[in-house]
């Protein structure tokens, strides 16, 4: 049998709500664009647990082998020896805190990278077990709320934080996630790419609400999986940007970068990365914010 059709959002969680029409949104100081960078800090497992379910890449020359698959190991684990810290250098030329998910094993094994981030103050984020280990509608709600509970532990220990955000791993999410994530105290999340602000979530208890990272700039999904140069991968942010700030005259945007050191840190790519940071922080009211200073500046402006 088919769904039940009936009008509005056939999911729980959200209503529709078109932008026009929408009360005006302010940042702080009046600015336009409120912009956050996301740096993923995630290990390759060398060989994933039984139970992972993997959503399987290719990245330049890597291709599907059974593990150990050296080649993307190596590949994905240049990101956090060498390629995170070119993007530190670049964010640091502007004053960018980053909001970073983080995963249990980096949390754990990479005491020297959170100890980096934890000096810029960046943000850290619950980001799952591993890059090889997914939420999934097949889980039980018992697993599935071991996983998240498992994850935020292992950031809150490696980094003396419990986090207020969460970014699955490959946007992974089941039915019931929002519910899951809210019952442990998060209060955004980041894997609903539908808007360009953000949007208060309906959850069973507590709130959470969404931060949006539009998925078309996600360096992963248009470097790594549709093999766009990075020119053009700079000319499409730098373009989405000057939309973004030209529309938020009437009522503040959020605006994103979604990067992976194993991608955006090869030495090729950095100056492209510098490029765009100066284009965005080249235009005046344009605020500098992590992930949770965004989100709690969004709930004090909302109608209690």
């Amino acid at each position: 049998m088919p769904a039940e059709r009936k009008p509005g959002m056939d999911n729980p969680y959200h209503d529709f709500v078109a932008m026009p029409g929408r009360p005006r949104l302010a940042w702080p100081d009046d600015a336009r664009i409120a912009f956050h960078v996301v740096v993923h800090l995630e290990h390759f497992e060398w060989e994933p647990s039984p139970d992972a379910v993997t959503f399987i890449q290719d990245y330049g020359a890597a291709h599907h082998r059974p593990p150990p698959d050296i080649i993307t190991y190596s590949y994905r684990e240049y990101g956090n020896r060498v390629g995170v810290y070119g993007i530190m250098q670049a964010l640091d030329r502007y004053g960018i805190r980053a909001t970073a998910p983080v995963d249990a094993i980096v949390a754990t094994r990479y005491p020297f990278l959170i100890d980096q981030c934890r000096r810029r103050g960046w943000e850290f984020l619950g980001h799952g077990l591993s890059s090889k280990h997914l939420i999934t509608a097949a889980m039980s709600e018992e697993q599935e709320a071991a996983y998240i509970r498992e994850s935020l532990s292992a950031v809150e220990r490696g980094t003396g934080s419990r986090p207020r955000g969460w970014f699955g791993v490959e946007y992974s999410e089941s039915n019931r996630t929002p519910d899951l994530l809210a019952r442990e105290g998060l209060r955004y999340v980041c894997d609903w790419p539908n808007d360009e602000q953000p949007q208060r979530l309906s959850v069973s208890g507590g709130s959470l609400y969404v931060l949006p990272v539009p998925a078309d700039l996600d360096d992963d999904k248009i470097i790594g999986q549709r093999h766009v140069q990075v020119a053009e991968w700079a000319r499409m942010a730098e373009e989405a940007f000057d939309v973004l700030y030209e529309e938020a005259a009437g009522s503040g945007r959020v605006f994103a970068l979604n990067l992976h050191p194993f991608l955006m840190g090869q030495p090729f790519r950095l100056k492209y990365l510098d490029r765009v940071l100066a284009h965005v922080c080249s235009r005046p009211n344009v605020w500098l914010a992590t992930g949770s200073e965004i989100i709690d500046w969004y709930e004090q402006q909302q109608p209690q």
